[in-house]
């Protein structure tokens, strides 16, 4: 045994307890991430736990990468270095919930699905649907700022939160904003880790607001025979009166891929636009109405989808990281977040240069929303998938927006930037993890430019 190493895991014990430092070759292999394993998984107990751990590898300059259940360990770009992972599993208490009030704090190792399990008996919940669905946890949501459909009608888990405290690599615990909805002191500092990859500091408590459950839930499915018949309904939705929860635009692929009924060779034309509405049985009732009335103006023909089978559909077409790989070896998952406007022309002439490139492209489209994910396929070599990845970041920065690689192989990945090109901002993130973590031991290399 390393002496040097055998020193680290008996200092960190005396912070976490003999149990809390795991080295075995199976917990270290389930925290890898790209292919690289950390020296030791360390499970804290509690908050002051986190702040110590992360004092210590900071005074030891060992790389630190927190984690939960490993749903979004595949995001980011290739970690520099990797020692420490840090497990927030046992994090995972409820400290304070005001159903009167419509506020909850929870620790980051609870689980998006129990979390919600435990909101619904008064009937409340988080209304955010992010990948990695019910398994994902608060502090990865958080995290990654993780969101999908729900977005349009609730905004993303950064407009959700009120308050949170955060572990930093100098041992403290900082609090920022309040439990309570009117007390928004400090939010913006909230904000920089909401997002942040776990490269600042580590979230060891959240406060939210929370929301009613919708009386009743109901998605209409819209069959557009073309992109400019989807065009047209999205933009005779968007003027319209209507509010939905969530819209969704899956073409012939995706939608085969997601009902699982169709094998991944076979092919269909169109596309199929989701529309989720949720409220009261009037409100509901003049969704259905309006959106099939919107439907026929913009030349499509709307239907119901089977409310039995609606929450598991929207589940799988939002959480594509959980099944997809094992339905599609080595796919490359993109996502083009874009002006609403250009959304359908993204998706045109993505699937152009796809049947250009002989890349098969499944298309799932927040099309309200201009978030546009694209999950590819058959591009097995990696220069082939590079090309093909570097063309539609071309198209997408050419209408305005960015392409980030929520997805792929390692090899790929070695050879590109997953967050695109760094914004104007860039210095300034530079200065703020400078202040945050000076030793760069949290997540280093991993965020937008490296940092």
């Amino acid at each position: 045994m390393n002496l040097a190493a055998d020193s680290i895991r008996t200092e960190l014990a005396s912070i976490v307890g003999e149990s809390g430092v795991v080295s075995d070759a199976a917990a270290c292999a389930g925290a890898a991430v790209d292919g690289m394993l950390p020296t030791s998984v360390i499970y804290p107990a509690s908050a002051e736990q986190v702040a110590e751990t992360l004092k210590y590898a900071s005074e030891h300059d060992l790389a630190v990468i927190p984690f939960r259940n490993g749903t979004k360990l595949g995001a980011g770009n290739l970690p520099r270095r990797y020692d420490l992972a840090l497990s927030l599993k046992d994090l995972n208490q409820v400290w304070h919930y005001e159903p009167g009030d419509l506020t909850v704090s929870v620790e980051p190792g609870m689980k998006l699905g129990d979390f919600q399990h435990f909101l619904a008996r008064h009937r409340l919940w988080l209304p955010l649907d992010p990948a990695g669905g019910p398994r994902a946890s608060i502090g990865g949501i958080l995290a990654a700022n993780a969101s999908g459909p729900l977005r349009l009608r609730y905004g993303t888990a950064r407009d959700m939160v009120v308050g949170m405290k955060i572990a930093t690599t100098d041992g403290k615990l900082v609090k920022t904003g309040g439990r309570v909805v009117k007390n928004v002191a400090g939010y913006d500092l909230g904000k920089l880790l909401i997002g942040s990859h776990g490269t600042l500091g580590v979230i060891v408590e959240a406060s939210f607001k929370l929301f009613p459950v919708p009386a009743e839930r109901s998605t209409v499915v819209v069959d557009a025979t073309t992109l400019e018949v989807a065009r047209e309904f999205r933009r005779r939705l968007l003027a319209s009166a209507l509010t939905p929860m969530r819209v969704l635009m899956l073409e012939a692929g995706a939608e085969a891929l997601v009902s699982g009924n169709l094998p991944a060779e076979e092919r269909r034309e169109g596309f199929r636009i989701w529309v989720e509405a949720g409220g009261s049985a009037a409100l509901v009732e003049r969704h259905r109405r309006d959106l099939a009335r919107l439907a026929q103006a913009a030349g499509a023909s709307a239907e119901l989808m089977d409310v039995s089978q609606a929450e598991a559909k929207w589940t799988r077409a939002t959480d594509l990281g959980s099944w997809l790989p094992g339905v599609v070896p080595n796919a490359v998952i993109v996502q083009g977040r874009l002006p609403v406007a250009t959304g359908e022309t993204f998706v045109e002439r993505a699937l152009a240069e796809g049947e250009r490139h002989r890349v098969r492209v499944a298309c799932f489209g927040q099309i309200a929303a201009g978030v546009i994910s694209l999950c590819l396929s058959e591009a097995a070599e990696a220069p082939s998938a590079l090309t093909f990845t570097s063309r539609l970041r071309e198209i997408v920065q050419g209408l305005g927006g960015i392409l980030v690689v929520e997805r792929c192989p390692t090899e790929l990945k070695s050879r590109l930037d997953v967050w695109d090109r760094a914004g104007d901002d860039f210095e300034i993130m530079k200065k703020v993890k400078g202040v945050w973590d000076p030793k760069g031991v949290l997540a280093p290399g991993r965020f937008v430019g490296g940092l």
